[in-house]
């Protein structure tokens, strides 16, 4: 189908595009920006007039939970590419479920799913899984999960490994013996409350291993949801020094400390922790000059995971239909553009992913395109949450910025206008 997107305010952080562009969508790729090309006959118009229109939103870590549910509220949200990491339930450490997986998103026909492939049979981190096999069958990239390698040589295997055959490694850096039984940053709040704490050395100790292998082995590595200022700092002296490390955020990271558990609010219990003041502001420095890529680290869960003592709740909240609007405001926050704003969720992670027909508007292209009112508000409340999982630390807030339309290769998969 071809579709002219017209009178709207193109933003396309890649191409440093932020003026009013019309686009022109055919074959599921963009076909013109700025003017039509020869001959094009739009089958349909779609005015953006007040909107933004950009590219579709990548997120590096969402849990698919319910597929199709989960799918939706990624499309209501304007992200149009999702990874989702191996430790499911299957664990998808086998080629055949992978494709399953994918295939089923496919089917749905809504947002791209990408699945990252166990490292590690069964995730047990000892023998290494069948990672030719994972990736003809869709899976972009090798991870643990959440669970660890506790055999530092196993660790060096793999990533050998991994770099004979350019495979990247996605790994959760937490040091398991310095996190395990902990529930909250080692700081001045958990103290308090009496919550065993996880230090930030937990991140920085697993990031100078990880750091130090990549360097020797040359693998591609991609660290994910760092919550430390100090953990950044090391990625980014490593960048500088030239190791191939990347590295993403929880974008509630961004705006919560560890002051923000309360009472023993269990819709603030994340893992990695939410840690202090000084964190969050060198998180968010981190982002903004490009060390790291967003994510919404979506997990859906049901209500009763988080009706329990804060130690026995799962870590962990509902993200895909808050990730635009927590970016809007972060960005508000640090005054920074729209491109700027919008680059750790769409080029940032189109480039960490190694998709060049991602992330941007640029002739060629996927056309994933959201379109969003940006300063449209509404109310985070369960019922204007699609997905399956209501937890959030965010209910009851005022948000600005609200997805109006969404595309996946050229196909409107979500309509609010």
């Amino acid at each position: 189908m071809k579709i002219a997107i017209t009178n709207g305010r193109l933003v396309d952080p890649k191409h440093q595009i932020d003026a009013r562009q019309d686009l022109y969508l055919a074959d599921g790729r963009v076909a013109g920006v700025g003017q039509a090309p020869a001959g094009f006959q739009a089958e349909r118009e779609i005015d953006a007039r007040g909107l933004v229109v950009c590219p579709g939103l990548i997120d590096l870590s969402a849990r698919p939970g319910k597929l199709e549910t989960e799918l939706k509220a990624a499309v209501a949200g304007g992200v149009t590419t999702l990874v989702c990491p191996p430790d499911l339930d299957p664990v998808l450490d086998e080629p055949e479920l992978a494709e399953r997986l994918v295939r089923q998103a496919a089917d749905l026909g809504l947002a791209r799913l990408l699945p990252l492939g166990a490292l590690t049979q069964n995730l047990e981190g000892e023998r290494l899984a069948e990672m030719a096999g994972l990736r003809q069958a869709g899976c972009i990239a090798f991870s643990q999960g959440k669970r660890p390698v506790l055999d530092t040589q196993a660790l060096l295997r793999a990533f050998e490994y991994a770099a004979t055959f350019g495979y990247a490694i996605w790994l959760q850096p937490q040091d398991y013996y310095l996190s395990r039984n902990g529930f909250a940053h080692d700081g001045e709040v958990g103290s308090r409350l009496g919550l065993t704490g996880i230090p930030v050395s937990a991140e920085t100790v697993a990031i100078a291993t990880y750091l130090t292998l990549a360097a020797d082995t040359g693998v591609r590595l991609h660290l994910r949801r760092l919550s430390s200022a100090a953990g950044m700092a090391m990625v980014a002296k490593a960048r500088a020094e030239g190791v191939a490390v990347t590295c993403d955020v929880g974008v509630h990271h961004l705006h919560l400390s560890e002051h923000d558990i309360g009472f023993f609010d269990t819709h603030a219990r994340f893992d990695p922790p939410l840690r202090s003041l000084r964190d969050r502001d060198g998180l968010c420095a981190g982002v903004a000059a490009g060390t790291a890529a967003l994510c919404s680290d979506h997990t859906p869960l049901d209500q009763d995971d988080k009706l329990v003592p804060f130690g026995e709740a799962k870590p962990g909240a509902t993200g895909l239909e808050l990730l635009l609007p927590l970016t809007l405001k972060w960005a508000a926050a640090a005054k920074l553009p729209l491109n700027a704003a919008l680059a750790p969720v769409t080029s940032a992670p189109a480039a960490i992913l190694g998709r060049d027909d991602l992330g941007h508007l640029g002739l060629g292209a996927q056309a994933d395109i959201c379109l969003f009112s940006a300063e449209e508000p509404w109310r985070v409340t369960p019922h204007n949450l699609r997905s399956a999982g209501k937890n959030t630390p965010f209910l009851g807030y005022e948000m600005a910025g609200r997805n109006k339309a969404t595309l996946v290769a050229g196909q409107v998969v979500f309509d609010a206008l």
